[in-house]
């Protein structure tokens, strides 16, 4: 039997173990075969609790980080490198003679809502030109640091994205379980793989000139040269061909 189990210390006497986090009560927001997603208050505070009954899919139920722990050590990763993202409050894993469980406590990310959430509703926010070029200024940045430390998502969605609707609004990465540190063609290709992960949405949420905006200030430039322009056609072409 392994165990290991963390918590910060505002919240060490309610989540006191890992099982306690586990049987914590609140709204099942999604449920599978390998994983549950919980809302739970405490004391006028809400946090998703997630947990799973598996290491993951394929070659990482045997070998590798599981995918609860890439997916604490992604947020982790975040804070060191100045993104930001929901504040991460437990973490732990449990290996027993019953099976596998693991476990991610983080603090809800108040008065936010997920940008794919904005789109699909027709929000007013977004067609607020200012309030759109904020998020703009200030995504561009999050995944420029992201991507200047050799760091891909690779599910870089708009629903992974929450905003604030304020006149300043925050923006915060979440939800990175497959995120990684890469080099070389591989880092090349993951880049693409963020940016049109955007541009999915993006093409047809945003006008070109706010495409090239934000492709601009995620790569720190003023205008384009020919290294960018290949990059932003892989981008448009990554995903052609495939549902």
């Amino acid at each position: 039997m392994s165990s290991s189990w963390h918590v910060v210390p505002q919240w060490k006497d309610v989540f006191t173990s890992l099982a306690k986090a586990v049987d914590c009560d609140g709204e099942l927001i999604n449920e599978s075969l390998m994983s549950r997603l919980v809302l739970a208050e405490t004391n006028g505070t809400r946090f998703y609790i997630k947990t799973y009954a598996s290491r993951g899919r394929w070659l990482r139920r045997f070998v590798g980080r599981s995918r609860i722990r890439a997916e604490w050590e992604n947020v982790q990763a975040f804070e060191r490198l100045g993104v930001p993202t929901a504040r991460l409050v437990g973490f732990g894993e449990q290996v027993t003679d019953q099976g596998y469980r693991g476990v991610m406590i983080t603090e809800e990310v108040r008065d936010t809502r997920d940008l794919a959430a904005l789109v699909s509703e027709g929000h007013p926010a977004m067609d607020d030109r200012k309030w759109r070029l904020a998020v703009i200024r200030r995504l561009s940045g999050a995944v420029r640091r992201l991507h200047e430390a050799g760091f891909v998502h690779n599910d870089l969605k708009w629903r992974n994205i929450l905003v604030e609707l304020g006149e300043d609004p925050a923006v915060y990465l979440i939800d990175c379980p497959q995120g990684l540190l890469l080099r070389g063609p591989l880092l090349r290709r993951g880049l693409a793989k963020d940016l049109a992960c955007l541009d999915k949405i993006g093409r047809t949420a945003l006008s070109r000139a706010d495409r090239l905006r934000f492709y601009l200030l995620t790569r720190g430039m003023a205008t384009l040269n020919e290294s960018a322009k290949r990059e932003i056609r892989r981008v448009l072409s990554f995903f052609s061909g495939r549902r």
